[in-house]
């Protein structure tokens, strides 16, 4: 048989406190630490091995601050007791525990040491040892010193520490209280308590976290505490919380240092705590632990719910007393109704953020339907493709600003056949994202937004791309032929989107799916009011004795093709037509009623009809043709040639300039009617005027005694007659094109409305012109 070969003195260690941990009775344990914490004497407990299972602070002070001078230790907890004593003092032994080995009996008979004090010089103790009843081997140790004068010294010192212990936790609690009376800054709460709390039990640092549906999350913490090692959202179930729940009151805990075996491996993302109260060990992962080695943790209850949980924590082992937890958790209990109020106030807090957020988006939407519409008229298409690459730009940003998370659009992959889209990672840049990560994520409805977990598939192939994999997929399905969707992406250790911001984000989803349809309707109409505008053509035929021009512009700041039209149109007996026309509104209806006026009245002059029956015709058309609220002005003429006359309606349109050639004076055509289509029972009136050799008829509509320079002046009436009676002279070609010019000049090119003009000039008027 092998020899067995004998422990190391760590090794030793190591087994007794697995023996102590998993064996010694909790209650018994729990019994002894009372008494221990209640003597005035330095007290301790050791086993059957040597190993020290309990100390007070005296024999911390008594018998450990020699061992500490000579050993780096922040506790004689877990030493050999020979350790405490002569000859053996702060030198590990390297045999195994015999009672025979210890200076004195463990009868309970007192035994008179001579030891050494921290400052190096011989004390001389009073030192009793017996065996007390437990399931292992267990041992009480009292000691005193012998010199009654020192004793006294020692004990009045306690007590003046004692003392003034209870009046910093007194002073610091009346802190609290009078500093959160009526508070409504929800910071004073977060900040200011914390520090307050931190200060009073001399701790190094303060957390608060508050209790959400999805976890608890870091809302608070101290200047000592520094947040970059602090783990800012636990999920449900997680670190503590079943442990809060099964004790009802805080916690008293300890992290243990690691085995000898666990530094060899480098495992260390479990650790071993212990419970400071029951002396239960317990193991927990090292990514969720505090940054403290010793720590309290204290949870605040309401309404039968943990809302809160507040952790009190040292960056160095030490026994936290009993009398520190009790007092934590008085300020918990006190704290429990204004957290709850901050609880509401932060959650209306972040409504309102989410709620500003979701307008600003909606504005940058619609800034993109806009720019858009640009396309069709900008000078520079690669101007409004890069403001609409801005716009996205300043979405990902505000949204990832303001939900603390990286934004990434997809986009689909054209060396793809199956749906893979295209997707720039926050951390290593363009991958292929596989559809089949994407379909595990889809819904029924047309647009969806999913949480995105570390577990799924999706979160797992971000996880070992090395990137952030939680978060949430918003996918808006096809719009314009592709489908369009994005990832929000928070890292694995960040809290995951909880129930106000997913709420947020299936509105904005809807809301933006909603603008892509409206700007996809938008194209849509653009491009059938684009084609009706183009299969109505504005025409001027040729007519023998009349020489006739006519323009029309579209407005920069419309993408649609307007309702402005005008025709010339020949008829028999050296007659004609001649129409302009104004349709309320753009986009399809505009063009399509226009369509419709042009054809309208195209029939009605071969007809004979005067332009009053026309117009008034052309009215009952209207009102049945749309029931929206569309209307037109007009102005129909009918020209003869042969009688030297135009007669004419002019319903609701800007009366029409008549320039005469013999005398250069001006006129407007006056007879005025009401508009077409508005109303059922309108009444409409012919005019007539003589026409003589080179008479100029100008028509024209709105758009362009409505444009305004960039003070806000209208160019009018009086500017364009005064525009007409300074061109006219100069020719008759050209004079639109001139007219223009004036117009652009007078707006700085920035015409609001569309514009359309005609000039006519009767170069035969008499029995001169022959069909």
């Amino acid at each position: 048989m092998a020899e067995k070969m004998p422990y190391t003195s760590i090794e030793r260690r190591e087994r007794v406190v697995l023996q102590a941990s998993t064996e010694a009775d909790r209650a018994t344990s729990g019994l002894l630490a009372r008494l221990l914490a209640m003597t005035s004497d330095a007290a301790l407990a050791f086993d059957g091995s040597g190993h020290v299972l309990l100390a007070n602070e005296e024999a911390e002070e008594l018998l450990g601050q020699a061992v500490k001078n000579r050993i780096s230790v922040s506790s004689i907890q877990d030493l050999d007791v020979r350790m405490l004593f002569p000859p053996a003092l702060g030198h590990a032994p390297k045999t195994d525990f015999q009672l025979s080995d210890l200076p004195f009996p463990v009868d309970g008979s007192t035994r008179r040491l001579l030891c050494a004090s921290a400052d190096s010089r011989a004390r001389e103790l009073n030192v009793r040892a017996d065996r007390v009843q437990a399931p292992k081997d267990t041992y009480l140790l009292v000691a005193s010193i012998v010199h009654d004068e020192e004793a006294a010294s020692r004990e009045r010192e306690r007590l003046l520490e004692e003392l003034s212990r209870a009046n910093r936790r007194l002073s610091g609690t009346l802190k609290i209280v009078l500093g959160t009376i009526d508070a409504t800054d929800v910071a004073t709460l977060f900040t200011d308590v914390l520090q307050e709390i931190s200060s009073t039990l001399e701790a190094t640092g303060a957390l608060l976290y508050l209790a959400e549906s999805d976890g608890f999350r870091l809302y608070g913490a101290s200047e000592g505490s520094n947040t970059s090692q602090v783990k800012h959202f636990f999920a449900p179930g997680k670190a503590f919380e079943h442990k809060l729940r099964e004790v009802g009151g805080g916690l008293r805990l300890r992290v243990l240092d690691p085995s000898r075996e666990e530094l060899r491996r480098g495992e260390l993302k479990v650790r071993e705590l212990i419970d400071e109260e029951t002396r239960e060990t317990f193991r927990v992962r090292k990514s969720i632990l505090p940054p403290y080695k010793s720590f309290l943790l204290a949870p605040v209850w309401f309404g039968g719910h943990i809302i809160a949980a507040i952790i009190v924590g040292w960056e160095f082992a030490k026994q936290i007393r009993r009398d520190d937890a009790q007092l934590l958790d008085a300020v918990a209990s006190y704290l429990s109704v204004q957290l709850a109020g901050a609880v509401a106030t932060l959650r209306q807090q972040r409504e309102r953020e989410l709620t500003e957020l979701g307008n600003n988006l909606r504005g940058l939407i619609l800034d993109a339907g806009n720019a858009l519409e640009k396309d069709e008229l900008s000078e520079s298409m690669d101007a409004s493709a890069q403001e609409r690459q801005d716009i996205s730009d300043n979405v990902c940003t505000l949204m990832s600003e303001t939900l603390l998370c990286s934004v990434v659009p997809l986009r689909p992959n054209p060396l793809s056949e199956n749906g893979d889209c295209l997707v720039d990672l926050p951390m290593h840049g363009r991958r292929v994202l596989p559809s089949e990560l994407l379909n595990c994520h889809e819904e029924k409805s047309e647009t969806s937004v999913v949480a995105i977990s570390p577990t799924d598939d999706l979160g797992v192939w971000l996880a070992a791309a090395g990137e952030p994999c939680q978060g949430a997929l918003i996918d808006l399905g096809i719009i314009g032929g592709a489908r369009r969707a994005m990832l929000l992406l928070r890292d694995v250790e960040a809290e995951p989107f909880d129930e106000l911001e997913m709420s947020f984000l299936r509105r904005l989803a809807e809301d933006t799916r909603g603008a892509a349809q409206v700007e996809e309707a938008h194209e849509r109409d653009r491009h059938i009011s684009q084609a009706l505008q183009t299969g109505m053509r504005n025409e001027l035929q040729k007519v023998p004795g009349v020489t006739a021009a006519g323009f029309y512009t579209s407005a920069t700041q419309s993408a649609f093709v307007g309702g402005d039209f005008y025709d010339l149109i020949r008829l028999p007996k050296d007659r004609a037509c001649v129409i302009m026309g104004d349709v309320s509104g753009k986009g399809v209806e505009a063009a399509s009623v226009s369509a419709a006026v042009k054809t309208a009245l195209g029939a009605y002059s071969w007809e004979g009809l005067s332009p009053a029956r026309m117009v008034r015709l052309l009215n009952e058309f209207l009102i049945g043709f749309t029931r929206l609220e569309t209307f037109a002005t007009l102005f129909v003429g009918i020209i003869d040639l042969n009688r030297a006359e135009l007669s004419y309606c002019s319903a609701g349109h800007p009366p029409a300039i008549l320039a005469r050639a013999q005398t250069g004076d001006l006129s407007t055509l006056d007879v005025q009617s009401g508009v077409v289509g508005a109303f059922r029972e309108m009444e409409y009136r012919n005019g007539r005027v003589k026409l003589f050799p080179g008479d100029v008829l100008l028509l024209y509509t709105d758009g362009t005694t409505e444009a305004r320079a960039l003070d806000g002046a209208f160019f009018g009436e009086a500017g364009l007659r005064e525009a007409v009676m300074a061109e006219l002279p100069v020719g008759f070609d050209g004079l639109l094109d001139r007219l223009l010019a004036r117009l652009d000049e007078f707006t700085d090119r920035h015409l609001e409305d569309d514009v359309a003009l005609v000039s006519l000039r009767f170069d035969k008027i008499g029995r001169t012109t022959s069909d």
